[in-house]
């Protein structure tokens, strides 16, 4: 799979400080792509949409702000 055009933003959770911070590529057709920001070449976790969609569901529902 080409992973060349992901398009990578910070997730609104991730902190400000440097600390647990995560990266996603939702721009490229049937997959959304989830990374390490500070070990960017350290692999990719690769989820279908409705996964991914599924996985936020559920952390917004039971979350520590839920």
């Amino acid at each position: 799979m080409d992973l060349s055009g992901a398009r990578w933003r910070k997730s609104t959770r991730s902190s400000g400080n440097g600390g647990a911070c995560v990266e996603v590529a939702d721009n490229l057709p049937g997959v959304v792509l989830v990374r390490d920001t500070k070990d960017r070449d350290g692999g990719t976790l690769t989820f279908t949409p409705a996964s991914w969609t599924s996985f936020v569901g559920l952390a917004k529902e039971h979350g520590p702000n839920a």
